[in-house]
């Protein structure tokens, strides 16, 4: 059994010889270089403003959230009969044209409440086929048709989809983060025990 942990010693300090080896030629190439070196800066300046874009970009979005949120806010108190995050029911259509009428909301307000509201799963889940449409005062001014029915059935099997896939690539992820960092700690073992 010692035989094998001086084999694997031996091998190990090896191979720490040989990485040491080729960092010292990587070095040398690129102090001989400094055109490579230039590059290299320019990689990681363009990498650097991806991140600073992908970072902007999802503080949009959630400014763009944010703002969506207050509007429906808006919108839930302004018309409480109507919306609701609990009792959510199928709204009437062309109830776009009557919040414009009745001039209470800004128009652009109105257009990101509607948008998020339409888009939730409660209100998908709510597009039953026959189910009664409501207006701006709670009352009845319509029914679901089938074909609409249908296509929100359609809408929360392609939303589930999407979860499912985002969900699974989060676990993909976590799994090549986990087995990087496992890399990483064997590695640092190794190097420490070349340090002993």
């Amino acid at each position: 059994m010692n035989d094998n942990v001086n084999v694997v010693v031996e091998r190990t300090e090896q191979l720490l010889g040989e990485l040491d080896q080729l960092l010292e030629q990587r070095e040398q190439i690129r102090v001989d270089t400094p055109k490579q070196q230039s590059e290299s800066v320019i990689v990681n300046d363009v990498a650097s403003t991806a991140n600073t874009a992908s970072t902007e970009n999802t503080k949009s979005r959630s400014k763009n959230r944010v703002a969506n949120q207050a509007a429906l806010k808006l919108l839930m108190e302004t018309y409480p009969k109507t919306f609701s995050r609990t009792g959510v029911r199928p709204l009437k259509i062309g109830i776009q044209e009557d919040l414009l009428a009745d001039e209470k909301i800004a128009k652009n307000k109105i257009k990101r409440a509607l948008a998020s509201y339409v888009r939730t799963l409660s209100y998908y889940r709510s597009l039953q086929a026959g189910a009664a449409r409501i207006d701006l005062a709670g009352e009845a001014a319509g029914e679901v048709s089938e074909q609409e029915a249908e296509h929100a059935k359609g809408k929360l099997k392609e939303i589930n989809r999407q979860r499912r896939e985002r969900d699974q690539q989060q676990r993909k992820e976590q799994a090549e983060k986990e087995k990087s960092d496992r890399l990483t700690n064997k590695l640092e073992q190794l190097v420490n025990l070349k340090g002993r």
